[in-house]
């Protein structure tokens, strides 16, 4: 059994069994790379299935002295685990070394987020007797009652907006799809956005499908959302650094604080583990109760 041979049988398995993207797998081979070079280094000749627990936390030692950070380190053990998990799926070794492996400690702090008062004061500060302000109340209301990225939002199209049913479907990071739902306040903007402004637009050539445009008739950028984000919270008169991605932690820690389930709100956000949603919540499981929906704030009857 050589490195090389198995690493690359890993990333079949992870593409094959796992159905990850390639970036992914990239990012899981570099990973086994890393220790296997270190291994092979300062124990000649060790192949995968002689490896114990104590080569591995040498390694997990050098990887501490290097000036990355705590979250790179975890993410590289976390990818050792997944390999010498598939050893042991695929019997080619019977113990698994890296099955007490510790990463390092993470210090995770929830990102800033903005009160229900403070949403609703953002909201009140477009003003709708402009185009854009249509636009721009549907625009935020999405980000806030869907929870989604600002690439996911600049993104989203026409045939993504599923108005019977409520939902939309997202294409978020590694080209992975997913159903959100829309909350009421916001499918009323968006209905009136779709209805009374955009389909007046001189839309150009190549941009027809996307939902939110500017004056131009073109899909609305990134920087565009942070510039007009960034004007209503001065206007709003709301002392916080806040960007497109405050609307979706505000949105999941709602969620949270409401009584949502946790792998419901993991499903919402499109986190490929549960792990990164756990940030938004320090309560104990049996906390986390029914269905998501009917908690989020302004969506209740």
């Amino acid at each position: 059994m050589t490195w090389e041979k198995e690493i690359r049988a890993f990333g079949y398995y992870l593409k094959i069994e796992r159905s990850l993207q390639d970036n992914s797998i990239l990012a899981y081979r570099q990973d086994v790379e890393k220790v296997a070079a270190y291994l092979e280094k300062n124990f000649p000749d060790i192949a995968p299935e002689q490896v114990q627990l104590y080569h591995l936390r040498q390694f997990v030692n050098a990887l501490a002295g290097l000036n990355i950070s705590e979250f790179s380190q975890a993410r590289i053990i976390s990818g050792i685990k997944a390999f010498f998990k598939y050893l042991m799926y695929e019997d080619k070794i019977l113990d698994n070394p890296a099955l007490l492996l510790e990463a390092p400690k993470l210090t995770r702090t929830l990102p800033d987020t903005l009160s229900y008062i403070e949403i609703e004061k953002l909201l009140e500060a477009i003003p709708m007797g402009e185009p854009e302000g249509h636009r721009n109340r549907a625009m935020l209301e999405m980000l806030y009652s869907s929870g989604l990225r600002v690439s996911e939002l600049i993104h989203l199209k026409t045939s993504h907006y599923y108005q019977d049913i409520g939902f939309l479907r997202v294409t978020g990071k590694g080209n992975k799809e997913r159903l959100v739902p829309v909350g009421k306040s916001a499918a009323k903007y968006l209905r009136l956005y779709l209805e009374e402004v955009r389909v007046h637009q001189n839309i150009a050539k190549g941009h027809e499908e996307y939902i939110f445009l500017n004056r131009r008739g073109k899909k609305l950028s990134r920087v565009m959302v942070f510039l007009i984000i960034k004007k209503l919270v001065k206007e709003a008169g709301i002392q916080k650094n806040v960007s497109p991605h405050t609307f979706r932690h505000s949105f999941a820690t709602h969620l949270v604080e409401g009584g949502a389930d946790l792998r419901a709100v993991q499903e919402m956000l499109g986190h490929e583990s549960i792990t990164t949603t756990e940030i938004y919540t320090h309560l104990d499981r049996d906390y986390l109760r029914q269905v998501l929906n009917e908690f989020l704030p302004g969506n209740k009857n």
